[in-house]
């Protein structure tokens, strides 16, 4: 049986394909879960979207995880729903209503079900990494879903931090604020009007600037402080585009929220 299992929703783009070239678990059976299909990789049909397709998932996580003798099991939730940027009360309704289930509901069922294909007692050290963002602090015009869906991981894994320490036992449980990454979504909002989207003009300028990381420098900062410590329940990484927080100081590099 292979050592290290690896789920990663999101896997064949951007950070989450980063992710998966820079896995520092030799041998680990890394697993995708979204809806394009991975060349190299066991792959899930999951689209954050359409909650009718996440009990594939669960199944992987039941199913994987019933009798695991191996040494660690992760959940990496790193997908996005995308293509939702715009005003509340303006933009496609539809889209709107699959950003609230997308990118605030799944987080948090998807996460649930893995603690529960865990269990009490697993024998072997098991984590969940939920990716967050700056604008879980950061008030963004045109992302008011996105940012509501980041500050609610954040606290949920406040709270679920705290409850697993209370029972004395894993999953550890973090977020991780990736800093801004170089991936097609990225570069697709800096071109978006912005009237729509005023935070363009500094993602723009952050590229014209080199300031974006690579999805394989930033997952290798992630991989480096993963388990993470057991008081911690955000990291921070990078920082947000040159500009984008007018009156507040940037993120440092590597640094954490705790007790908190």
């Amino acid at each position: 049986m292979t050592a290290t299992v690896v789920w990663i929703t999101g896997a064949t783009r951007g950070l989450g394909a980063g992710l998966v070239r820079t896995c520092p678990y030799e041998g680990a059976r890394i697993i995708n879960a979204s809806r394009s299909a991975h060349p190299d990789l066991e792959n899930i049909r999951f689209d954050l979207g359409e909650p009718s397709t996440w009990s594939a998932l669960r199944e992987s996580f039941d199913k994987v995880l019933d009798g695991f003798t191996g040494k660690r099991a992760i959940f990496v939730h790193n997908a996005l729903f995308d293509g939702s940027t715009g005003y509340a009360g303006e933009m496609d309704e539809r889209l709107y209503y699959r950003d609230v289930i997308g990118n605030s509901a799944a987080p948090l069922v998807l996460a649930d079900w893995f603690l529960r294909a865990v269990g009490p007692s697993s024998g072997y050290e098991s984590g969940i990494l939920l990716m967050s963002s700056a604008a879980a602090r950061m008030p963004i015009e045109g992302h008011s879903v996105y940012g509501a869906a980041k500050a609610g991981v954040e606290h949920w894994v406040r709270a679920v931090r705290r409850e697993r320490a209370r029972r004395g036992t894993g999953p550890w449980v973090v977020a991780v604020r990736p800093g801004m990454v170089d991936s097609a979504t990225t570069r697709r909002e800096a071109e978006l009007d912005p009237a729509v989207y005023p935070m363009a003009p500094h993602l723009a300028a952050a590229f014209a600037a080199g300031e974006a990381l690579t999805p394989d420098d930033a997952a290798r900062d992630i991989w480096a402080a993963m388990p993470p410590p057991p008081d911690t329940s955000v990291l921070l990484f990078g920082a947000p585009p040159s500009g984008a927080m007018i009156g507040k100081s940037a993120s440092a590099a590597s640094a954490v929220e705790t007790g908190r």
